[in-house]
Protein backbone atom coordinates (compact mmCIF):
# COMPACT_ATOMS: atom_id res chain seq x y z
CA UNK A 1 0.00 0.00 0.00
CA UNK A 2 1.17 3.51 -0.76
CA UNK A 3 1.41 6.37 1.68
CA UNK A 4 -2.08 7.69 0.73
CA UNK A 5 -4.06 4.55 1.35
CA UNK A 6 -6.54 4.47 4.22
CA UNK A 7 -5.03 3.37 7.48
CA UNK A 8 -1.47 3.60 6.20
CA UNK A 9 -0.50 6.49 8.58
CA UNK A 10 1.36 8.24 5.81
CA UNK A 11 -1.55 9.98 4.12
CA UNK A 12 -4.27 12.29 5.27
CA UNK A 13 -7.47 10.85 6.58
CA UNK A 14 -10.74 11.27 4.88
CA UNK A 15 -13.31 13.79 5.89
CA UNK A 16 -15.33 11.23 7.83
CA UNK A 17 -12.36 9.61 9.57
CA UNK A 18 -10.44 10.83 12.62
CA UNK A 19 -7.07 12.31 12.10
CA UNK A 20 -4.07 10.25 12.64
CA UNK A 21 -1.72 10.68 15.53
CA UNK A 22 0.60 12.95 13.56
CA UNK A 23 -2.06 15.22 12.12
CA UNK A 24 -3.82 18.15 13.88
CA UNK A 25 -7.52 17.96 14.42
CA UNK A 26 -9.60 20.17 12.16
CA UNK A 27 -12.48 22.33 13.36
CA UNK A 28 -15.66 22.36 11.48
CA UNK A 29 -16.77 25.51 9.78
CA UNK A 30 -19.60 26.05 12.26
CA UNK A 31 -17.22 26.00 15.22
CA UNK A 32 -14.94 28.55 13.57
CA UNK A 33 -17.85 30.79 12.71
CA UNK A 34 -19.15 30.74 16.30
CA UNK A 35 -15.86 32.26 17.39
CA UNK A 36 -15.08 29.65 20.01
CA UNK A 37 -11.56 30.00 21.26
CA UNK A 38 -9.27 27.81 23.22
CA UNK A 39 -8.31 28.12 26.86
CA UNK A 40 -5.46 30.49 26.08
CA UNK A 41 -7.68 33.05 24.31
CA UNK A 42 -10.42 33.06 27.05
CA UNK A 43 -8.03 33.51 29.94
CA UNK A 44 -8.56 30.00 31.21
CA UNK A 45 -12.14 30.72 32.49
CA UNK A 46 -15.47 29.93 30.93
CA UNK A 47 -18.37 32.36 30.86
CA UNK A 48 -20.06 30.68 33.85
CA UNK A 49 -16.80 30.74 35.86
CA UNK A 50 -16.25 34.42 35.12
CA UNK A 51 -19.79 35.26 36.25
CA UNK A 52 -19.44 33.32 39.53
CA UNK A 53 -15.97 34.72 40.42
CA UNK A 54 -16.05 36.97 43.58
CA UNK A 55 -15.55 40.69 43.22
CA UNK A 56 -12.26 42.15 44.50
CA UNK A 57 -12.54 43.11 48.23
CA UNK A 58 -12.40 46.83 48.95
CA UNK A 59 -10.76 47.67 52.30
CA UNK A 60 -12.90 50.08 54.42
CA UNK A 61 -11.42 53.46 55.29
CA UNK A 62 -10.49 53.91 58.93
CA UNK A 63 -9.66 56.89 61.12
CA UNK A 64 -10.26 60.40 59.88
CA UNK A 65 -10.32 59.13 56.30
CA UNK A 66 -13.49 57.19 57.09
CA UNK A 67 -15.39 60.32 58.13
CA UNK A 68 -17.47 62.54 55.97
CA UNK A 69 -15.93 65.71 54.56
CA UNK A 70 -17.55 67.94 57.17
CA UNK A 71 -16.35 65.76 60.05
CA UNK A 72 -12.88 65.59 58.52
CA UNK A 73 -12.69 69.40 58.51
CA UNK A 74 -13.90 69.59 62.13
CA UNK A 75 -11.36 66.97 63.24
CA UNK A 76 -8.54 68.79 61.43
CA UNK A 77 -9.47 72.09 63.10
CA UNK A 78 -9.62 70.43 66.54
CA UNK A 79 -6.22 68.82 66.05
CA UNK A 80 -4.75 72.14 64.93
CA UNK A 81 -6.11 73.90 68.03
CA UNK A 82 -4.69 71.19 70.31
CA UNK A 83 -1.31 71.48 68.62
CA UNK A 84 -1.30 75.27 69.01
CA UNK A 85 -2.29 75.03 72.69
CA UNK A 86 0.45 72.46 73.33
CA UNK A 87 3.05 74.67 71.65
CA UNK A 88 1.93 77.70 73.68
CA UNK A 89 2.05 75.73 76.92
CA UNK A 90 5.53 74.38 76.22
CA UNK A 91 6.70 77.87 75.32
CA UNK A 92 5.32 79.32 78.55
CA UNK A 93 7.01 76.59 80.60
CA UNK A 94 10.30 77.28 78.83
CA UNK A 95 10.09 81.01 79.54
CA UNK A 96 9.17 80.30 83.16
CA UNK A 97 12.22 78.13 83.88
CA UNK A 98 14.62 79.97 81.59
CA UNK A 99 16.97 82.65 82.94
CA UNK A 100 15.81 86.24 82.83
CA UNK A 101 15.72 87.54 79.26
CA UNK A 102 14.12 90.26 77.17
CA UNK A 103 10.85 88.37 76.68
CA UNK A 104 10.36 87.59 80.37
CA UNK A 105 11.21 91.15 81.35
CA UNK A 106 8.54 92.56 79.05
CA UNK A 107 5.91 89.82 79.37
CA UNK A 108 6.70 88.23 82.73
CA UNK A 109 3.19 88.95 84.04
CA UNK A 110 1.62 87.02 81.17
CA UNK A 111 3.90 84.04 81.80
CA UNK A 112 3.13 84.08 85.54
CA UNK A 113 -0.62 84.25 84.92
CA UNK A 114 -0.33 81.18 82.71
CA UNK A 115 1.89 79.16 85.06
CA UNK A 116 0.56 79.94 88.55
CA UNK A 117 -0.73 78.12 90.41
CA UNK A 118 -1.53 74.98 88.41
CA UNK A 119 1.71 74.55 86.42
CA UNK A 120 4.33 75.90 88.81
CA UNK A 121 7.67 74.10 88.54
CA UNK A 122 9.50 72.96 91.66
CA UNK A 123 13.11 71.79 91.49
CA UNK A 124 13.70 71.01 95.19
CA UNK A 125 14.12 67.34 94.33
CA UNK A 126 17.38 68.17 92.51
CA UNK A 127 18.71 70.60 95.15
CA UNK A 128 22.19 69.77 96.51
CA UNK A 129 20.77 69.94 100.05
CA UNK A 130 17.20 68.63 100.01
CA UNK A 131 14.65 69.84 102.51
CA UNK A 132 15.28 68.17 105.88
CA UNK A 133 12.31 69.51 107.80
CA UNK A 134 8.72 68.53 108.34
CA UNK A 135 6.37 71.48 107.97
CA UNK A 136 2.82 71.09 109.26
CA UNK A 137 0.16 73.71 108.56
CA UNK A 138 -2.35 74.27 111.34
CA UNK A 139 -5.35 76.55 111.67
CA UNK A 140 -7.91 77.68 114.21
CA UNK A 141 -11.09 79.74 114.07
CA UNK A 142 -12.77 82.46 116.03
CA UNK A 143 -16.48 81.75 116.28
CA UNK A 144 -19.40 84.08 116.81
CA UNK A 145 -21.85 82.08 118.84
CA UNK A 146 -25.60 82.16 118.50
CA UNK A 147 -25.83 84.00 121.82
CA UNK A 148 -23.54 86.79 120.62
CA UNK A 149 -20.40 85.54 122.36
CA UNK A 150 -16.95 84.82 120.98
CA UNK A 151 -15.12 81.50 121.18
CA UNK A 152 -11.72 80.45 119.85
CA UNK A 153 -11.20 76.84 118.79
CA UNK A 154 -8.11 74.76 119.34
CA UNK A 155 -5.52 74.33 116.61
CA UNK A 156 -6.48 71.85 113.90
CA UNK A 157 -3.52 70.09 112.29
CA UNK A 158 -4.55 70.25 108.64
CA UNK A 159 -1.38 68.56 107.37
CA UNK A 160 -1.90 65.61 109.74
CA UNK A 161 -5.41 65.13 108.40
CA UNK A 162 -4.10 65.09 104.83
CA UNK A 163 -1.43 62.58 105.83
CA UNK A 164 -3.98 60.30 107.46
CA UNK A 165 -6.12 60.36 104.32
CA UNK A 166 -3.12 59.51 102.13
CA UNK A 167 -1.65 56.80 104.36
CA UNK A 168 -2.55 53.36 103.04
CA UNK A 169 -4.40 54.70 100.00
CA UNK A 170 -3.46 53.14 96.68
CA UNK A 171 -4.75 56.14 94.75
CA UNK A 172 -4.38 59.20 97.01
CA UNK A 173 -6.03 62.41 95.96
CA UNK A 174 -3.85 65.01 94.29
CA UNK A 175 -5.61 67.65 96.40
CA UNK A 176 -4.77 65.84 99.62
CA UNK A 177 -1.14 65.52 98.58
CA UNK A 178 -0.42 69.00 97.26
CA UNK A 179 -3.12 71.63 97.83
CA UNK A 180 -2.18 72.64 101.37
CA UNK A 181 1.56 72.17 100.89
CA UNK A 182 1.71 74.20 97.72
CA UNK A 183 -0.50 76.91 99.22
CA UNK A 184 1.89 77.32 102.14
CA UNK A 185 4.95 77.34 99.86
CA UNK A 186 3.21 79.95 97.75
CA UNK A 187 2.64 82.12 100.81
CA UNK A 188 6.15 81.84 102.29
CA UNK A 189 7.73 82.51 98.92
CA UNK A 190 5.83 85.78 98.48
CA UNK A 191 6.10 87.20 102.05
CA UNK A 192 9.00 88.44 104.13
CA UNK A 193 9.89 87.32 107.64
CA UNK A 194 7.38 89.80 109.11
CA UNK A 195 4.56 88.28 107.01
CA UNK A 196 4.37 91.35 104.81
CA UNK A 197 3.37 90.64 101.19
CA UNK A 198 5.93 91.23 98.50
CA UNK A 199 4.17 92.41 95.35
CA UNK A 200 0.81 91.40 93.98
CA UNK A 201 1.53 87.69 94.31
CA UNK A 202 1.79 88.16 98.07
CA UNK A 203 -1.78 89.39 98.30
CA UNK A 204 -2.97 86.59 96.04
CA UNK A 205 -1.21 83.94 98.13
CA UNK A 206 -2.72 85.40 101.31
CA UNK A 207 -6.26 85.08 99.96
CA UNK A 208 -5.49 81.59 98.70
CA UNK A 209 -4.22 80.32 102.07
CA UNK A 210 -7.14 81.95 103.89
CA UNK A 211 -9.65 80.26 101.63
CA UNK A 212 -8.00 76.83 101.95
CA UNK A 213 -7.87 77.12 105.74
CA UNK A 214 -11.47 78.28 105.93
CA UNK A 215 -12.75 75.39 103.82
CA UNK A 216 -10.80 72.87 105.91
CA UNK A 217 -12.08 74.33 109.18
CA UNK A 218 -15.65 74.44 107.92
CA UNK A 219 -15.46 70.68 107.28
CA UNK A 220 -14.54 70.12 110.92
CA UNK A 221 -17.80 71.76 112.12
CA UNK A 222 -16.06 73.52 115.02
CA UNK A 223 -19.15 75.39 116.25
CA UNK A 224 -22.59 74.46 117.38
CA UNK A 225 -25.96 75.37 115.96
CA UNK A 226 -26.07 79.04 115.05
CA UNK A 227 -22.30 79.56 115.37
CA UNK A 228 -20.31 80.86 112.44
CA UNK A 229 -16.64 81.48 111.66
CA UNK A 230 -15.70 85.15 111.89
CA UNK A 231 -11.91 84.93 111.69
CA UNK A 232 -9.24 82.34 110.98
CA UNK A 233 -5.58 82.10 111.92
CA UNK A 234 -2.88 79.94 110.35
CA UNK A 235 0.50 78.87 111.62
CA UNK A 236 3.23 76.45 110.63
CA UNK A 237 4.96 73.97 112.90
CA UNK A 238 8.45 73.07 111.70
CA UNK A 239 10.46 70.16 113.09
CA UNK A 240 13.82 68.92 111.91
CA UNK A 241 14.09 65.43 110.49
CA UNK A 242 16.20 63.31 112.81
CA UNK A 243 19.52 62.26 111.27
CA UNK A 244 20.28 58.54 110.91
CA UNK A 245 21.85 56.70 113.81
CA UNK A 246 25.22 56.41 112.11
CA UNK A 247 25.41 60.18 111.53
CA UNK A 248 27.22 62.49 113.96
CA UNK A 249 25.07 65.46 112.95
CA UNK A 250 23.23 67.16 115.78
CA UNK A 251 19.97 69.01 115.08
CA UNK A 252 17.53 70.67 117.49
CA UNK A 253 14.36 68.70 118.05
CA UNK A 254 12.22 71.49 119.46
CA UNK A 255 9.56 72.62 116.93
CA UNK A 256 9.43 76.22 115.78
CA UNK A 257 6.26 78.11 114.87
CA UNK A 258 5.46 80.78 112.35
CA UNK A 259 2.21 82.44 113.35
CA UNK A 260 0.24 84.53 110.88
CA UNK A 261 -2.15 87.32 111.89
CA UNK A 262 -5.88 86.79 112.25
CA UNK A 263 -7.76 87.08 108.97
CA UNK A 264 -11.36 88.21 108.91
CA UNK A 265 -13.69 86.03 106.87
CA UNK A 266 -16.03 87.35 104.19
CA UNK A 267 -18.62 85.63 102.06
CA UNK A 268 -16.22 85.79 99.13
CA UNK A 269 -13.80 83.47 100.93
CA UNK A 270 -16.14 80.49 100.52
CA UNK A 271 -16.47 78.54 97.25
CA UNK A 272 -18.61 80.45 94.76
CA UNK A 273 -19.09 83.15 97.39
CA UNK A 274 -22.09 81.41 98.92
CA UNK A 275 -21.13 82.55 102.40
CA UNK A 276 -22.34 79.32 103.98
CA UNK A 277 -21.19 78.91 107.53
CA UNK A 278 -19.12 82.11 107.70
CA UNK A 279 -19.55 85.56 109.12
CA UNK A 280 -19.31 88.88 107.36
CA UNK A 281 -17.31 90.79 109.94
CA UNK A 282 -14.34 92.79 108.78
CA UNK A 283 -12.40 93.05 112.04
CA UNK A 284 -8.70 93.24 111.16
CA UNK A 285 -7.35 93.11 114.68
CA UNK A 286 -4.58 90.74 115.61
CA UNK A 287 -4.81 88.05 118.23
CA UNK A 288 -3.35 88.97 121.60
CA UNK A 289 -2.29 85.38 122.30
CA UNK A 290 1.39 85.64 121.46
CA UNK A 291 2.46 82.12 122.38
CA UNK A 292 0.58 80.69 119.42
CA UNK A 293 -1.07 77.97 121.44
CA UNK A 294 -4.54 79.49 121.72
CA UNK A 295 -7.21 78.60 124.19
CA UNK A 296 -10.69 77.18 124.22
CA UNK A 297 -13.18 79.76 125.40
Amino acid sequence: MDGYDKGSGGGSAGPDEPAGPDEPAEFSGSEQQDGLSGPEESGGLSDSERQSAPEPRVEPRVGIAGLSLGHQIAAAVALALIAVAACVHIGMLFLHVAPSNTVTKQHGDVVDDWIYPEFEQNWKLFAPNPLQQNVAVQARAELRTAGGGVRTTHWYDLSARDGAAIDGSLFPSHTQQNELRRAWDFYTGSHDAQNRPVGLRGQLSERYVRRVALMRLDRERPGGAGDHIARVQVRSRTTNVRPPKWSEEKVPTKPTYRILPWWSVTSGDMPLGDGAGVGTGRDTGRDTDRDGQGSDR
